[in-house]
C-alpha cells in the first residue's frame, strides 16, 4: 500500500516506515553525528548577564539588609533560616522581573517575524495522543486544523494522527465513530489516520515513542498536540517553514495562548498570559536562547533527532529498574540540546492554543501530577553532557514547586516572630542568655518589607499592562480602557486572594511526592470539575485551618497584623474555590470581565473548531441513538 493513499481501506494507518529510538544512557555525553555545527545565539551572554546579574545583586542586597537588621545581638538558628528563606523566594520573584524587563527591551528593539519564501517542503505529522479524552471535543479540534490547512498556500504536507491510549470501552468505540465522521469531512487528499493501543505502555511518552519506531522514518518533522491543543494553519506553517530554514533546530515550541475558558479562575488565567506573559515568554526566549525548553505540546520536532537523542530510559534508581519519568518534556529537551540539537522558542508566533484549567480544584489536580514529574528532575541534573542552561530548566521546573514550602515556613516564622516582643516566641536575655534578643519588627519595618515584596510581585504584571501597544495588542482588542482597566483590576485582587491557597496546595503536592504518594494521572477535566461543599471542604482543610489560627493570634496581639490579606484568603479557601467555578458568562455584568482580544475578536481557526465541535456531538448522539 502506498504511504501516500489518503483513507485506505483495510486499514486506518499507513505502512509502517520504522524508525530506530535507542534508550540514551545519561550516564555518558551523547553527541549525534548528524546534528550540523552551528554558532550560539548572537549576544546570548549578555542577554543572560541582564537577566541574571541584576537578580542576583537584588536578592544579595535584600538578605544583606535583612541579615543586618536581624543581627542585632547576634544571629539565632531561626534567624539564619529566615534569612536562607528570604534568599531563596525572592531570587526568584527578582529574575521573574529580570525576564520580563529583557523580554520588553526584545519587543522595543526587534520583532521577529515568521519566515516566508521558498523552503524545502517536508512532511509532517501532526500528532494527537488522548487518553479517555472528551472525543467531539478532541475531533473537533483536529478536524479544524486540517480544514485550515487543506485552504493554506504551503508546499509542506501534513498527516494528521490520533494515538489512542484510551482505556474505556465506550470512549473508544466513540473515537471510532468520530474518526469515521473526520474521513467523511475532509477533502479526500487530507490524510488522517488513527491508531489505539490496547495497552497505554509508558503513558504519553510511550504513545509517541512507539509512534516514531513504527512510523517516524517517513515524516522529516511532527508537530506534537495536546487533547486540548488547536494551531492555525498559519502558525503551523510557520513552524514548519522555520525548522526548514533552521537545519540546526531540534525542536522550536510555539508559546500557547490560553483560550476557552467562561469560568472566574480560568479568565484570569487567560487574561494573565495575554497581558503579562507576552513580555516574560519573549524575556525567556532571549536568555534561552538555542538552549530553550520544550512543554510537551504545540511544538515542532525533528523526528530523526528526536528519535536518536531523546530516547527516555527509566528514572536512576538504586534498587534496579527506575520508574517512568513522568513530565518527559524537560527531559527531551535537555536530551536533543546536549546531542548537538538546538532548542528554540518561538513566542511570536500567533495562532497557538490551549485551554486553561476551569477550577482553582482541578488546577490543583493538575499541579500534583506536574510536582510529581518536575521533582523528579532533581534526581536528572547529573546527566552527562547536558548543556549548563538545560539543566537549569530542570532545576527551576523544581524548583518552581519547592518555592511554595520556603513560603509557607517564611509565613509561619513571620508570624511566629513577627510582632516583636508580643510574638508567639518571646526572648528574654536576662532570663534566658541562651537565646538572642529578637529584634523588634515595628509597624513601619512590616509594610516596607510587604509592600517591596509585593512590588517585585506585582512589577511584571504592571510591566506588561503598561506595554501593551508594544506587544502588539490594542486596548481596544480588549473591549476598550474603562473595561481593560477593571480587568486588571480584577485579575490583581483574584491572583493576591488565591495565591496563598494555591501556595498551600503546592506544598501539599510537594510533602505527598516526599512520601510516596503517586498522583492519578487521570485525563484532566477541561471543562470543569463539579464539586460538591463536602469535596471542597476537605480539599481545602489544611488552608482554612491555617487561615483561622493566623486570625486567632492576630487577634490576640501575637501575630502581625499585616498578614491580614494572607489570613483571609487562606480562611477563605473553600468559599474562593467554589467562586474559581463561576460562570462569567451567564450574567451581564460579568460576561467582559477578564476577556482577552480572542473574545472581543474571535480567531477563524477557533470559530471554526467549535463550529466542528458541535457537528461531531451531533453526530455522535445521532449514531448512539440509532444504535
Amino acid at each position: 500500500m502506498d504511504n501516500l493513499t489518503p483513507f485506505p481501506l483495510a486499514a486506518h494507518m499507513p505502512a509502517p516506515d520504522p524508525l530506530n529510538v535507542p534508550v540514551q544512557d545519561l550516564r555518558k555525553p551523547h553527541r549525534d553525528p548528524l546534528a550540523p555545527e552551528w554558532a550560539p545565539a548572537r549576544y546570548i551572554w549578555l542577554r543572560r548577564a541582564v537577566t541574571f546579574l541584576p537578580a542576583v545583586a537584588t536578592t544579595a542586597s535584600l538578605s544583606a539588609a535583612f541579615a543586618d537588621w536581624l543581627s542585632d545581638g547576634g544571629m539565632w538558628w531561626l534567624e539564619w533560616v529566615l534569612v536562607v528563606l528570604v534568599t531563596l523566594t525572592f531570587f526568584w520573584i527578582s529574575l521573574s522581573v529580570g525576564t520580563a524587563t529583557l523580554g520588553l527591551l526584545r519587543v522595543v528593539w526587534r520583532k521577529h517575524q515568521c519566515l516566508g519564501g521558498q523552503v524545502d517542503p517536508m512532511r509532517i505529522a501532526l500528532l494527537v495522543p488522548v487518553f479517555n479524552e472528551d472525543t467531539p471535543e478532541v475531533f473537533g479540534n483536529a478536524c479544524a486544523m486540517m480544514l485550515s490547512l487543506s485552504q493554506s498556500d504551503t508546499a509542506h504536507r501534513f498527516e494528521l494522527f490520533v494515538l489512542s491510549d484510551t482505556q474505556d470501552p465506550e470512549i473508544a468505540m466513540a473515537e471510532q465513530r468520530a474518526f469515521a465522521t473526520l474521513r467523511a469531512t475532509l477533502p479526500r487528499a487530507a490524510a488522517v489516520w488513527y491508531r489505539r493501543r490496547p495497552q497505554n505502555t509508558d503513558r504519553k511518552s510511550g504513545n509517541i515513542a512507539q509512534w516514531v519506531e513504527t512510523y517516524g522514518a517517513a515524516y522529516q518533522a511532527m508537530v506534537v498536540l495536546d487533547a486540548d491543543s488547536l494551531m492555525s494553519a498559519d502558525a503551523l506553517v510557520c513552524l514548519a517553514d522555520e525548522m526548514a530554514t533552521d537545519p540546526a533546530a531540534g525542536l522550536i515550541q510555539s508559546s500557547p495562548v490560553l483560550v476557552g475558558s467562561s469560568t472566574l479562575f480560568g479568565r484570569a488565567q487567560q487574561f494573565a498570559t495575554v497581558v503579562y506573559g507576552s513580555l516574560l515568554s519573549e524575556g525567556l526566549a532571549g536568555w534561552s536562547g538555542n538552549e530553550g525548553n520544550y512543554w510537551g505540546h504545540n511544538a515542532i520536532i525533528r523526528t530523526a533527532a528526536f528519535a536518536a537523542c531523546a530516547g527516555l530510559p527509566r528514572m536512576p534508581s538504586l534498587w534496579g529498574k527506575g520508574g517512568l519519568i513522568m513530565s518527559h518534556d524537560f527531559v527531551e529537551a535537555g536530551l536533543l540540546r546536549r546531542a548537538g540539537w538546538a532548542v528554540r522558542f518561538l513566542p511570536s508566533v500567533s495562532g497557538s492554543y490551549e485551554e486553561p484549567p476551569a477550577t482553582l480544584i482541578d488546577y490543583a489536580l493538575r499541579d500534583r501530577r506536574w510536582c510529581h514529574g518536575n521533582l523528579q528532575h532533581l534526581r536528572l541534573l547529573a546527566t552527562r553532557g547536558m548543556h549548563p542552561v538545560s539543566r537549569f530548566h530542570l532545576f527551576h521546573g523544581a524548583v518552581s514547586y519547592l518555592l511554595s514550602p520556603a513560603w509557607f515556613g517564611l509565613l509561619v516564622i513571620w508570624a511566629l516572630l513577627g510582632n516583636g516582643p508580643d510574638s508567639v516566641i518571646t526572648y528574654f536575655s536576662d532570663e534566658n542568655p541562651l537565646y538572642p534578643v529578637w529584634p523588634e519588627m515595628s509597624h513601619v519595618s512590616s509594610f516596607l518589607i510587604l509592600l517591596f515584596m509585593y512590588g517585585m510581585l506585582l512589577a511584571p504584571k504592571v510591566l506588561g499592562a503598561a506595554t501593551l501597544g508594544l506587544s502588539g495588542i490594542k486596548i481596544d482588542k480588549l473591549g476598550g480602557w474603562r473595561r481593560f482597566v477593571l480587568s486588571f483590576i480584577s485579575e490583581v485582587v483574584i491572583s493576591i486572594l488565591f495565591a496563598p491557597v494555591m501556595m498551600v496546595q503546592q506544598l501539599v503536592a510537594v510533602l505527598r511526592t516526599a512520601i510516596g504518594i503517586k498522583p492519578i494521572w487521570s485525563p484532566q477535566a477541561r471543562k470543569g470539575g463539579n464539586y460538591s461543599l463536602l469535596t471542597t471542604l476537605n480539599f481545602h482543610a489544611l488552608e482554612t485551618v491555617s487561615g483561622i489560627l493566623l486570625i486567632i493570634g492576630m487577634l490576640a496581639g501575637v501575630v502581625s497584623l499585616w498578614l491580614i490579606p494572607i489570613a483571609i484568603s487562606l480562611a477563605g479557601a473553600v468559599p474562593l474555590s467554589m467562586l474559581s467555578s463561576a460562570n462569567l458568562a451567564q450574567w451581564r455584568t460579568t460576561r467582559y470581565l477578564l476577556a482577552t482580544p480572542e473574545f472581543f475578536s474571535v480567531p477563524d481557526i477557533l470559530q471554526l473548531a467549535r463550529s466542528q465541535r458541535q457537528v461531531f456531538r451531533a453526530t455522535s448522539d445521532q449514531k448512539l441513538a440509532a444504535e
